[in-house]
């Protein structure tokens, strides 16, 4: 019987070559929330993705824990380039950016909506999120997964895990095995606060002078 979307997912996480160990943390602890969407090419789920990304905002402001994730599979397996993926990823993002806004949601303070900023995050139900982009066209063997699928990392985690003296460690073991995987550093990787986290969300390795189409509105403009 073919393995579901949602467990692939974990089976692809659980993997014993799989770098990142907060991603494995929260699969272990249960705290992997797992949703199915259609297309990643389509709006048809952006409310519906939102929406759920709200409820898991409003439960992690209630109850604080390390190693929360929301995961959306887009379930239409499609076979997408990098800059096709890309593309459609940030669609998806600026939609449901669109929606938060138009239901009065305010950018998580300490954290800037301009994605050239080096302390840009994604921000949904007053939360700041930071995005991991998978598809089958990854050329990182740790975003090499069967679905596209988009992965919001709680921002306030790294954070704790700052002020617990724990991230320099953490870090330093996803980028000794994200190289033992690929055999070569991820040239994309960075510290927040040193250059925009968003030039790391599809996974890309994008020049110098890329920066994201992405603009969150002020409340005062027209969003759908």
């Amino acid at each position: 019987m073919q393995p579901t979307p949602p467990d692939s997912l974990e089976r692809f996480i659980a993997r014993n070559e799989f770098p990142c160990v907060g991603a494995k943390s929260a699969l272990g602890k249960r705290q992997l929330d797992i949703h199915c969407a259609r297309s990643i090419a389509s709006s048809w789920n952006d409310l519906e993705v939102h929406r759920k990304l709200m409820d898991f905002a409003a439960k992690a402001q209630d109850e604080p824990k390390l190693f929360r994730s929301f995961a959306v599979i887009y379930c239409a397996p499609l076979l997408l380039s990098e800059k096709a993926f890309e593309r459609h990823m940030w669609k998806r993002i600026q939609s449901m950016t669109d929606k938060d806004v138009w239901l009065g949601q305010n950018q998580e303070d300490g954290v800037s909506a301009d994605p050239d900023n080096p302390h840009f995050s994604l921000s949904f139900g007053g939360s700041a999120f930071f995005v991991v982009g998978l598809h089958p066209g990854a050329s990182r063997k740790a975003r090499r997964f069967t679905y596209p699928t988009l992965i919001f990392n709680l921002h306030d985690q790294f954070e704790t895990l700052r002020e617990q003296g724990r991230y320099e460690k953490l870090r330093g073991a996803i980028l000794a095995r994200d190289h033992a995987l690929q055999g070569s550093d991820n040239p994309m990787l960075s510290r927040h606060g040193t250059i925009s986290e968003a030039r790391q969300y599809s996974g890309r390795s994008v020049p110098g002078s890329w920066s994201a189409p992405y603009h969150r509105p002020s409340p005062s403009e027209d969003t759908p």
